[in-house]
């Protein structure tokens, strides 16, 4: 593969790596994929499936009707299935070295923090703000208020 693919398209072919989908299926899964920051419109979806068809990367799998209105519904290729290996294995290493490199800073943890998915960041804000309250802080460890420091502002594990 020559160039990176843009997100949307590596999301469309990821969800057809699974079960075939229609459109809005498909809409559907690169929404939840996505953790819903990727939206596709009809008209966004069926232009980058008729390159991806054109390109060889996906296939029809079958057609039905359902309520008077056809629905087609799309697959991975043989070569899509390759085209989102290579992909995936060169995002792989770039996250790996962006990883290394934000680990090996000083204080890695705000950088690391912003890496957390929405899920991780809404389970730890309760945490966080726990050790955020004044109160709690007082009563934390020398040791536990020097790692929560980055999260917090506290330096000292007192009164910030």
């Amino acid at each position: 593969m020559e160039t990176p693919l843009r997100e949307p398209t590596f999301l469309i072919l990821t969800a057809l790596a699974g079960d075939p989908l229609h459109g809005y299926g498909l809409i559907a899964e690169v929404d939840r994929l996505s953790d819903g920051r990727i939206t596709l419109r009809p008209g966004t979806l069926y232009g980058a499936l008729d390159r991806l068809t054109d390109a060889g990367l996906v296939a029809v799998d079958r057609e039905e009707t359902v309520d008077g209105r056809l629905r087609r519904y799309y697959r991975l290729s043989d070569q899509g299935t390759t085209v989102l290996a290579e992909e995936t294995e060169r995002m792989r290493r770039n996250v790996e070295a962006a990883t290394a490199r934000l680990r090996a800073r000083p204080s890695p943890a705000p950088h690391l923090a912003r890496l957390a998915s929405p899920r991780t960041a809404r389970l730890a804000s309760p945490l966080i703000a726990r050790l955020a309250s004044p109160r709690t802080a007082r009563l934390a460890s020398p040791r536990t208020a020097r790692l929560a420091s980055p999260l917090t502002g506290r330096l000292d594990g007192g009164m910030a």
